[in-house]
């Protein structure tokens, strides 16, 4: 079982599924799901995530009555260039620059790996599976997949990589927000005062943000910009695209109000014109410790021997969209490390702890 959770992990690593295109991987779980006897469906979301796949959805009977939700998400972040998993000393890295995509096909595989073993001794609760699409570019797939055809009353995730053991009780609230700066063209060389900067005054309205860490809660990141088209000519248009996080949802809108109101500002004072656009991709959200799914989810590490430490993040997962749609849902570590960096990896022992902390969950969950 060890040995062929490994080889699934590398596979699936191998296997190209950047957001939008996870049509081989979506093949690749649903092969599976079908060898082990179940009877997988994919659902119709792509056209609404424009995504090449929908979401894997599968159904495991168990001896009790109560049913919990085991999901994963099948896309990565853009690779950077080919996967070629090799080990050394027991971690996993890609042997190439690129990031390897143990985020999130570490939690496929070895939920994969759970559900085969509890195939063959029979499952202490109903499983059901969620293998969503669109993860890293908003939680499209999670957000888009009926909720009605869950029957499990608490889910878990597994996509935060931090050590094992960590279990989300709080998640922010993420808004990214366009300013788009117009203004007037010209010959930089001939006549540059008849022109009006769209690149300088998005140079003013960054400049003047505060970014980075706001506040032990608060993030802000101005991550793409993008005007103009030739060097001797005043730019009259620029895009900047920014994001900014934050748990509590009233500090969030402060931050982004600021954002709005200083690109005004900064387009202002050049006679520039600017358009904002604010969307909202996914809501926070804070648990009780002694909300189901996390006393269940501590339960379960606790019993394999790992400490279970409740902990804030900064970042979002299939937990977000769950929750705001009424399943309550944690989030639990799931050993790998730097993901969306070159240098990700994750060790065979942390592979080897969630396979057995998630077979624990289902263990709990049927007492």
């Amino acid at each position: 079982m060890r040995e062929r959770l490994l080889a699934d992990f590398v596979r699936f690593c191998e296997i190209e599924s950047p957001s939008g295109s996870e049509r081989p991987m979506a093949d690749a779980v649903l092969a599976e799901l079908h060898e082990l006897g179940l009877e997988p469906e994919e659902d119709d979301t792509g056209a609404v995530t424009g995504s090449d796949a929908g979401n894997v959805f599968a159904r495991l009977p168990g001896r009790s009555e109560r049913t919990i939700l085991l999901c994963a998400h099948m896309d990565t972040v853009p690779l950077g260039g080919p996967v070629e998993v090799v080990e050394d000393e027991g971690v996993l890295r890609n042997r190439h620059d690129a990031v390897l995509g143990a985020d999130n096909k570490a939690a496929v595989a070895t939920i994969l790996g759970a559900v085969r073993q509890l195939v063959e001794r029979g499952s202490p609760a109903g499983v059901e599976l969620l293998f969503t699409t669109h993860e890293e570019d908003g939680l499209l797939g999670a957000h888009a997949f009926d909720r009605s055809r869950l029957r499990a009353e608490m889910g878990f995730v597994f996509d935060h990589a931090t050590p094992i053991g960590d279990v989300i009780l709080a998640a922010p609230t993420y808004q990214r927000v366009e300013a788009r700066f117009r203004g007037v063209a010209a010959h930089a060389g001939l006549r540059p005062e008849d022109g009006r900067s769209a690149i300088e005054a998005a140079g003013r309205f960054i400049d003047r943000l505060p970014l980075g860490r706001l506040d032990d809660e608060t993030t802000a990141n101005a991550g793409r910009i993008e005007g103009g088209g030739a060097t001797n000519v005043v730019p009259a248009s620029c895009l900047v695209e920014l994001e900014a996080r934050s748990i509590d949802h009233d500090r969030l809108a402060e931050v982004v109000t600021g954002m709005v109101d200083t690109a005004t500002e900064a387009a202002s004072d050049l006679d520039c014109d600017v358009e904002t656009t604010v969307e909202e991709l996914f809501r926070g959200f804070r648990l009780r410790r002694t909300s189901p799914p996390v006393e269940l989810a501590s339960a379960a590490l606790e019993a394999v021997g790992i400490e279970a430490r409740p902990v804030v993040t900064g970042g979002g997962s299939d937990a977000n969209a769950l929750i705001a749609a009424g399943l309550p849902t944690a989030n639990v570590a799931n050993g790998t490390e730097r993901n969306h960096r070159p240098d990700e990896s994750v060790t065979v022992q942390a592979l080897e702890q969630m396979l057995d902390v998630t077979l624990a969950i289902v263990e709990e969950a049927g007492r």
